[in-house]
């Protein structure tokens, strides 16, 4: 099969992907080779601009590629603040088109097999936040799962000596389940009913 190596890789490379198993990559692969050049042009492209464009807000942690962020722009309200796990969450809000507070990304959640710690996370600079930008609610959006239910507590036991109202998403949202792949309107229920924390 030496003379198909190209192709055998080209799979491989698309296997790397979540969710993507054997034959999916395998269909990926070929259909890439259908595509006329226009077409691949603008995926190497693409995925160029990606890798070297798109970087992390030093404020607020969401993925941008501009020298501004969006998300901590002076014309959305700074008093309400919700706290992911990963950049990819603020998009599922995004989608809403009902929020318009700001975010703060965690970089993760406490996980003792991945060895992330509170330490690990993004907590200092959310405390410094709440202070400069007078935030008065935190909305904690970490994932309906054993790590990000950890999260969320330890979150709430952190700033229980601070002035702000620290709720938690209602659970519209499964226990086990990943925020990324809930419906607009499950997420916009469990956002509408959060519950306090402290």
């Amino acid at each position: 099969m030496k003379e198909l190596l190209s192709i055998i890789n080209l799979t491989e490379s698309f296997k790397s992907f979540p969710s993507i198993g054997e034959k999916s990559a395998e269909r990926m692969a070929y259909y890439l080779l259908d595509m006329d050049q226009e077409k691949v042009n603008f995926l190497i492209k693409s995925i160029e601009e990606a890798r070297t464009k798109v970087h992390q807000c030093s404020n607020c942690g969401a993925l941008i590629d501009t020298s501004t962020c969006p998300f901590c722009e002076s014309e959305r309200k700074h008093d309400t603040c919700i706290v992911v796990a990963y950049p990819k969450d603020i998009l599922t809000f995004e989608k809403l088109d009902t929020f318009k507070g700001v975010y703060h990304v965690l970089n993760g959640e406490i996980s003792s097999i991945k060895g992330k710690s509170i330490k690990d996370l993004r907590v200092d600079e959310l405390k410094e936040r709440i202070k400069k930008e007078h935030i008065k609610e935190l909305i904690i959006a970490t994932n309906p799962t054993i790590e990000g239910e950890t999260t969320a507590l330890f979150l709430a036991k952190v700033l229980e000596n601070e002035d702000i109202k620290v709720t938690r998403l209602a659970h519209g949202v499964p226990m086990g389940g990943n925020i990324e792949y809930s419906d607009n309107l499950t997420i916009l229920k469990a956002l509408e009913n959060r519950t306090d924390l402290k």
